[in-house]
């Protein structure tokens, strides 16, 4: 119960920002960087072009810090599972693979 509260609270603290400041420019270095190309190469064309653009600013942000968590949460796991299968392993009670199994 007390992890469904937090997940909530985090859910919250990222969606709320996003409907109280609507109007907000949320402008990244990609934006930054490719005014910086247009500026030194007029003539520049992007190899590739997205295949979806997000509605706006605000949305790209949430999907990059959704994707950041997402990447926190499996390293998080892998380092974790790693960490307790070394400490169970040392004391007997989980059965180490033999390469020769």
């Amino acid at each position: 119960m007390k992890n469904a509260i937090l997940l909530l609270f985090v859910i919250l603290l990222a969606v709320v920002p996003l409907y109280l400041h609507k109007d907000s420019e949320f402008e990244g270095a990609d934006g930054q960087a490719e005014e910086v190309i247009g500026e030194i190469a007029p003539d520049y064309q992007p190899w590739f072009e997205a295949l979806w653009e997000p509605p706006g600013g605000e949305t790209e942000s949430l999907l990059f810090s959704l994707q950041s968590a997402i990447g926190a949460i499996v390293i998080g796991y892998v380092l974790g599972f790693g960490r307790a299968r070394k400490k169970y392993a040392n004391r007997g009670d989980i059965k180490q693979p033999h390469a020769s199994d």
